[in-house]
């Protein structure tokens, strides 16, 4: 790989830390040797799991999104705790939000939500073999479960209904996986 397009780490300025996120402002040497500035979000990373029911209906969570002003279908995710194995986030975000227990969890992958300032790396999981359980939310979390089956879920994210990132990207890796 080339390193023409790396940018060189000059000086950071701290400006936030919250309890999800920092934010800071550094000042980076461009390849053609110019400084510029570079506005970061800092995040520990985050899980999301698309969980299948025996009947191929996905679990989803509808959500208030403050940023947004609405509430959005997605699947169940969360953050994950420093140095937290991204499998047992996504176990454990999984029965909080959904009360849910699978018999299989196979990873689907990483991606980066949004890399041009977001610094937050998102492990998707499809769990499969659900054996359900009481949701465990947490005192701040209010959602409603909802089952969708899995072809409405590929079709709204097709049709750009479903806009939350992680679950279009959860969804279609599925699709492409279990060739439903």
């Amino acid at each position: 790989m080339c390193d023409c397009l790396k940018e060189e780490f000059i000086r950071r300025e701290d400006h936030f830390q919250g309890k999800i996120v920092t934010v800071h402002v550094d000042d980076v040497r461009l390849p053609n040797g110019h400084i510029a500035q570079r506005e970061v979000v800092d995040h520990s990373g985050g899980v999301a799991v698309l969980p299948l029911d025996h009947e191929n209906n996905v679990l989803a969570v509808r959500q208030y999104r403050y940023v947004f002003g609405r509430t959005l279908l997605e699947i169940p995710a969360g953050k994950l705790d420093p140095g937290e194995d991204p499998a047992a986030g996504g176990l454990r975000e999984l029965l909080e939000e959904t009360g849910a227990v699978p018999e299989i969890f196979q990873p689907l992958g990483h991606i980066l939500p949004s890399p041009g300032c977001y610094g937050e790396t998102l492990y998707l999981f499809l769990a499969r073999g659900l054996n359900m359980q009481a949701q465990r939310l947490d005192p701040d979390e209010f959602l409603q479960v909802e089952r969708v089956p899995f072809d409405e879920m590929v079709h709204r994210c097709l049709t750009g209904e479903l806009e939350d990132a992680k679950t279009v990207a959860a969804v279609l890796k599925a699709k492409v996986l279990l060739n439903l």
